[in-house]
C-alpha cells in the first residue's frame, strides 16, 4: 500500500469515527448526500424501472460481455475484478456439480476433453442483481450505496469510505473493492448509457442475445416480451432481495 492509500484510508476511518460521534440530524443529512445528488441530475428516467433477462441456453461462453464491461467502465484488468463474470457448471454423472469461472470467463473457456464422467454443461453470466430489497444499501453507513429513482443501485465514489460492509453483505459475490481508488464497485448497468437509451456494454456485445435489457413496465420492451414467451426466475429467491435480474432456463444446481 502506499503512503497516499494509507492517507486516505486514516482520513475514512477518521470520518467514520466523526459520523458515529455525530446528533441524528447531522448524520442523516451527511448520509442523505448522495441521494440528494442523485435527485439534482435531472435523470428522466424517474418513473422507469429496468431490468435484464439472461437466457441460460442462449450463452456460449464468449466473454465477450466481460471484456466489453471492463472496456466500458473502466474496470481494473487484473483477472479478479469483475462486474459481471461468466460461469460454467459441469454436472457430473455422480450427481457432483463443479463451478469454474476462469478470469471471470473473459478469454473464454477451454474446451473439456476426456471427461466421461461429465453429463451435460453449462455458461451462467452473473452480474449486480440491481435488489428491489438491496441488503448493500441498508449497511452502508454513510449512504454511498444507494438506490435510484428508477431502481438502479449505485455507488457514490465520492461518499464511500472503503469500509467493505456492502461487500459482504451482497449475497451475489457481485461486488469489489476497486484498488486505485479504495472504494467499493459494481455493476450499473451501464447508467451511464440506459439514460440516453442505449443498451448496456455487455447486452451490445453478446453475439447470440442471451442477455436482454429493457424497462419493466413498458409492455413493448425486449426484456417484457422475454418475460411472456418464458418461465424467468431469479437467484436465490428465498432471501426475498427481490432481484431484477432474472434467468431463463435456469438449472437449480446454479447457486
Amino acid at each position: 500500500m502506499t503512503e497516499e492509500s494509507e492517507e486516505r484510508g486514516c482520513e475514512r476511518r477518521e470520518f467514520l469515527v466523526k459520523l458515529l460521534q455525530l446528533p441524528c440530524s447531522a448524520a442523516m443529512v451527511t448520509v442523505l448526500g448522495p441521494l440528494a445528488a442523485a435527485a439534482e441530475t435531472g435523470d428522466d428516467g424517474a418513473q422507469r424501472s429496468f431490468g435484464m433477462g439472461i437466457q441460460i441456453d442462449r450463452c456460449i461462453g464468449c466473454g465477450n460481455c466481460v471484456e466489453a464491461c471492463k472496456a466500458e467502465n473502466d474496470v481494473p484488468r487484473e483477472p479478479y475484478y469483475f462486474r459481471t463474470w461468466v460461469e460454467r457448471y459441469t454436472i457430473h454423472r455422480d450427481g457432483e456439480v463443479s463451478v469454474e469461472s476462469p478470469e471471470g470467463g473473459i478469454r473464454g473457456f477451454p474446451p473439456r476433453e476426456g471427461e466421461s464422467d461429465e453429463r451435460r454443461s453449462f455458461f451462467v453470466p452473473k452480474l449486480c442483481n440491481q435488489c428491489d430489497n438491496p441488503p448493500c444499501v441498508q449497511v452502508c453507513p454513510v449512504g454511498a450505496t444507494f438506490k435510484t429513482e428508477d431502481g438502479v443501485v449505485l455507488v457514490d465514489s465520492d461518499y464511500c469510505i472503503g469500509c467493505r460492509y456492502c461487500i459482504q453483505a451482497c449475497p451475489y459475490g457481485a461486488r469489489y473493492l476497486d484498488p486505485r481508488t479504495a472504494t467499493a464497485d459494481k455493476c450499473t448497468f451501464c447508467y451511464h448509457r440506459i439514460t440516453r437509451g442505449l443498451s448496456p456494454a455487455c447486452v451490445e456485445v453478446c453475439p447470440t442475445g442471451a442477455r436482454v435489457f429493457g424497462e419493466l413496465d413498458a409492455p413493448a420492451s425486449p426484456l417484457r416480451r422475454l418475460m411472456r414467451m418464458s418461465a424467468l426466475q431469479v437467484l436465490k429467491p428465498a432471501l426475498n432481495t427481490e432481484p431484477k435480474v432474472f434467468y431463463s432456463n435456469l438449472d437449480g444446481e446454479v447457486r
